[in-house]
């Protein structure tokens, strides 16, 4: 390649080879273009603007003017006067237009949105003569346009070409650069030599891998060897700064009246910002879906639009099985009223924030989960769905109820302890002979209580120490026992088994309980009472059987469950075992039932 002008100045570039038919060369342009005089009267446009428009208007025309297209709208969906379109905006106050955005609609009814870009043209006076518009949408469509429309009287190509914001330059047949504009010598970042550079103005290229890129193998090259259009050909720049610039190539080849290809006209749009947004879209895409937590967004109506593995996760459903669907397919029949809510407040542009409530899993199993919802925002400015993030709490939850569980189980022994305080002074005054005695009685039973009472917070140490049910039983019931233990107030026989760290600290609950109870309203609380416990081996379960024989049966049973039973299901379900109680004629009878593996533990 014939070596660059590396310094950008605001000379006007000219080909020294032959000019093309500024008709064609407008023609040829991958973008809608039309030119307005000063009254709005349009006096050129290409094929692209025509088919954009779905229509060809009449030039010169007063019920023309401004725009060809057939309606116009703006991106709320509200009508737009062609009298209030960007162009009649641009002609009434000088001002060019620039990256705004329009619907147009076509005859069939078809919308489509426009990028609109206007450069007022004005006079060495100042006079405004004219603007000329270029626009495009998405892809730019590329159209061989047909000799034959009327030229436009305000400017040559050149001109045109100067007023866009793409690059655009000519080449000859043989790949030489004939003409540049302004916005093509801003990109490249050098002004290359007419008549000697080839093929392409850039210091330096590359291929979307990195790889080097020669400017004989560039899409000009293959656009000029080949004689076709190339619509769209990614490709990365490279200026003398070092900065890189990511772009697409639209080479279409130009052909005379006889078919003799006379050379190229070449666009080439910056997409740098576009690889970025795509970049940083990948990364966030690739966080959200790697998340624990479930992610997935809606439209303003509820709908699921996207859902991530962690919402997979959480609530068992695959991707399909939602895309499409309302989100309330998430929540139980009795909280169907919170959806219109969350949503209304999406719409006012509300965030929520670590919403807890309760959603339903596609197996019907409710879960708790905390939620955030978010707006989505489109580039325009407008709501057009929300995010949730929604992490399960269960776990949490479950801490908490467990947590004020043994809140209520402190206050609950607490009460206890300053009623068998009572209880245990009472028995030990029965069988005191003298103050001494019963002072000496009661030190002696408060320490066996404290010993008993803290084996339901048994460390492991503990358990160690304690390694068998019946010495278990016999720590525990040992402050319940009068001056005489071979009374036999409390008996104990049957199988005796090793006890596991677990089985120690719900079991010694159990006893006490037990043991309390009788002390306070059973057998114990009279002194010809008694309690026998038997323990037993029954197939895989271990069988306790606590029987309570002299009691007062004139007392009425419970008519509902106090917060010690309560206590005592808790202990017995963390065994995995069961709990009985029967009010017989001699007293209180309970059974209990653990599977073998349960007291191991």
């Amino acid at each position: 390649m014939p070596p660059l002008d590396t310094t950008v100045s605001d000379a006007n570039p000219r080909a020294s080879s032959p000019m093309f038919d500024d008709s064609a060369l407008i023609d040829c342009m991958p973008v809608g273009m039309y030119a307005c005089d000063a009254n709005g009267l349009i006096v050129r446009y290409n094929q692209a603007a025509a088919q954009f428009w779905g229509r060809e208007p009449r030039l010169g025309e007063a019920a023309e003017r401004f725009c060809g297209s057939y309606r116009l709208y703006g991106l709320d969906g509200s009508h737009i006067p062609h009298a209030e379109c960007p162009m009649a905006t641009a002609l009434a106050t000088g001002q060019d237009a620039r990256d705004q955005f329009i619907q147009v609609e076509r005859p069939d009814g078809v919308r489509v949105t426009a990028l609109v870009n206007i450069t007022v043209l004005k006079g060495p006076d100042g006079t405004i003569s004219g603007a000329v518009n270029v626009f495009r949408e998405g892809a730019f469509p590329v159209q061989t346009g047909q000799p034959g429309q009327p030229g436009i009287p305000l400017q040559s190509f050149e001109r045109v070409a100067q007023a866009l914001p793409a690059a655009i330059y000519t080449t000859d047949a043989e790949g030489r650069i004939g003409f540049y504009n302004e916005a093509a010598a801003q990109l490249w970042g050098v002004r290359p030599t007419l008549g000697q550079t080839e093929f392409s103005g850039a210091w330096k290229l590359y291929r979307p891998d990195g790889s080097a890129l020669p400017n004989r193998q560039f899409a000009t090259a293959i656009a000029l060897s080949e004689r076709r259009a190339i619509l769209g050909e990614e490709a990365t720049l490279e200026r003398p700064d070092g900065r890189r610039i990511t772009f697409l190539a639209y080479p279409t080849p130009m052909f005379d009246t006889a078919g003799q290809l006379l050379g190229t006209i070449n666009m080439w749009v910056d997409i740098s910002g576009r690889k970025s947004a795509e970049l940083a879209s990948h990364r966030l895409a690739a966080i959200v879906e790697s998340s624990d937590d479930a992610i997935l967004s809606k439209d303003t109506n509820g709908i699921i639009n996207s859902w991530n593995r962690g919402a997979e996760r959480l609530f068992g459903y695959a991707e399909h099985e939602v895309s499409g669907k309302p989100v309330t397919i998430l929540i139980p029949a009795d909280r169907q009223n919170e959806e219109p809510e969350i949503l209304a407040r999406v719409r006012r542009g509300e965030r929520i924030e670590h919403y807890e409530t309760v959603r339903q899993k596609k197996n019907g199993e409710l879960v708790d989960v905390s939620m955030s919802v978010s707006p989505i925002i489109d580039a325009h400015g407008q709501i057009v769905g929300a995010s949730n993030v929604g992490r399960d709490i269960s776990d949490r939850r479950r801490a908490d109820e467990q947590k004020d569980l043994l809140l209520r189980e402190m206050n609950h022994r607490i009460k206890n302890l300053f009623a068998l305080a009572g209880g245990l002074i009472n028995l030990s005054a029965r069988d005191a002979s003298s103050v001494s005695m019963l002072v000496t009685d009661v030190q002696s039973k408060f320490l066996a209580l404290a010993r008993a009472h803290s084996l339901t917070l048994s460390t492991e140490t503990d358990a160690h120490q304690i390694a068998t049910l019946h010495a278990l039983i016999a720590e525990v019931i040992q402050p319940y026992l009068g001056e005489q233990p071979n009374a036999h107030r409390i008996g104990v026989t049957g199988t005796d088994v090793a006890l596991g760290r677990t089985a120690v600290t719900n079991v010694a609950l159990l006893l006490h309980e037990f043991a309390t109870n009788a002390l306070k309203y059973g057998a114990l609380a009279h002194p010809s009472g008694r309690v026998e416990i038997d323990c037993s081996q029954a197939g895989n379960n271990i069988c306790i059987n606590w029987t309570e024989i002299g009691a007062d049966t004139s007392v009425e049973p419970p008519t509902h469950e106090g917060f010690g039973s309560r206590l005592a299901r808790a202990a017995i379900g963390a065994l995995g075992g069961s709990f009985s109680r029967e009010f017989t004629s001699q007293g209180l009878e309970i059974r209990l039932s653990v599977p073998r593996t349960k007291i191991y533990d």
